[in-house]
């Protein structure tokens, strides 16, 4: 493989890793973020447990790296020293669309998974959400209005993240009618995100998940 396609797969997954979260909560407090609140390397996390400054910070950085990670690609895209002539109709190669939807999923399970904390990192909706910004910028603006009627309605912030990641395929595919492999990247996103919400789901089946104040 040519060095140009390393540097995307490389560059989309190192951006993805880094954890602010973790690293802002160590830079305000000194504390290690994962043995606070729910443990989860992530801005809702940090926002409940070190408190607005922190929190906003950690989402504002999570949802740039994931923006940021469809730059590079779309940048190493136009490289001249792209191998391969990009078309809407060839093979994954050959598709645009296959190598900015690589890069929204390399992003964003580098964030779930991210190597610096053992492979032990947060849930992936702010990341997502940076990446479907860079995206489709329409798209993830219905995404985010389906968040906050359900987290608004429900005052389940998991739950609104649940349903603004299930909205996002059926949202590219017959509102945006997005390429296939934009399409694939994104269900696979998605269900990232719905499988590491699944400990949410059972507490609010079960009556015991955090609820937003009246």
């Amino acid at each position: 493989m040519q060095l140009t396609p390393l540097l995307l797969i490389a560059g989309c997954y190192l951006l993805g890793s880094i954890p602010f979260s973790f690293l802002i909560t160590r830079w305000f407090s000194g504390d290690d973020i994962r043995q606070h609140g729910s443990g989860n390397v992530g801005a809702t996390n940090v926002l409940r447990t070190q408190g607005k400054l922190p929190g906003i910070l950690a989402l504002t950085l999570d949802l740039a790296k994931g923006w940021f990670a469809i730059w590079l690609a779309r940048f190493l895209l136009a490289h001249p020293s792209w191998p391969w002539a990009l078309d809407a109709s060839g093979g994954p190669l050959t598709s645009k669309a296959f190598w900015l939807g690589l890069a929204a999923l390399l992003a964003v399970v580098a964030h779930v998974f991210p190597v610096w904390l053992g492979f032990r990192g947060g849930k992936g909706v702010a990341t997502a959400a940076g990446v479907f910004l860079g995206l489709n910028l329409g798209a993830m603006g219905i995404a985010f209005v389906v968040f906050l009627i359900v987290a608004l309605v429900s005052r389940y912030v998991s739950l609104g993240s649940v349903a603004s990641a299930a909205s996002m395929p059926p949202v590219l595919s017959y509102v945006f009618h997005e390429p296939k492999w934009i399409l694939i990247f994104s269900a696979a996103i998605s269900l990232l995100i719905i499988v590491k919400h699944q400990s949410n789901l059972r507490r609010i089946l079960g009556g015991s998940e955090n609820r937003l104040p009246k």
